[in-house]
């Protein structure tokens, strides 16, 4: 049996500045629905992703800014640092750990993302 994680809900203040920011990140906007006063659906998928994130109102109970070190995956951190400083992203300096490199962001409500290369930046030069 297959389960294959499919979205994420991620806890929001302001959904049109949630949206625009994971635009900017350069996630694809896929749905914008509003079912009610009370529920509004967007989904936003990573480019080359085959799991989405939701914002909206009336999606989940958490707190906006709740989620910690939601991870995306990069095969070249310096790329990926680049393009998220080009887009005017906020980041972290790259970070190499014996597990892989890293750059940090957050979301305007304080979501932090991690962005890896599994491969150590160091253990690439060195392959």
């Amino acid at each position: 049996m297959d389960i294959k994680l499919e979205l994420v809900a991620v806890p929001v203040t302001d959904v049109d500045r949630a949206k625009a920011f994971y635009e900017q990140v350069g996630f694809h906007t896929d749905h914008d629905v509003t079912v009610s006063d009370d529920i509004r659906f967007v989904q936003l998928t990573p480019p080359g992703s085959a799991c989405s994130i939701a914002v909206g109102r009336g999606l989940t109970q958490m707190a906006p800014g709740s989620l910690d070190n939601l991870q995306v995956v990069v095969k070249d951190i310096e790329e990926a640092h680049a393009d998220l400083r080009g887009r005017g992203v906020e980041t972290t300096a790259i970070q190499d750990m014996p597990w892989g490199s890293f750059v940090y962001f957050t979301d305007p409500d304080g979501n932090r993302w991690s962005v890896q290369q599994t491969t150590p930046r160091n253990a690439a030069a060195q392959g």
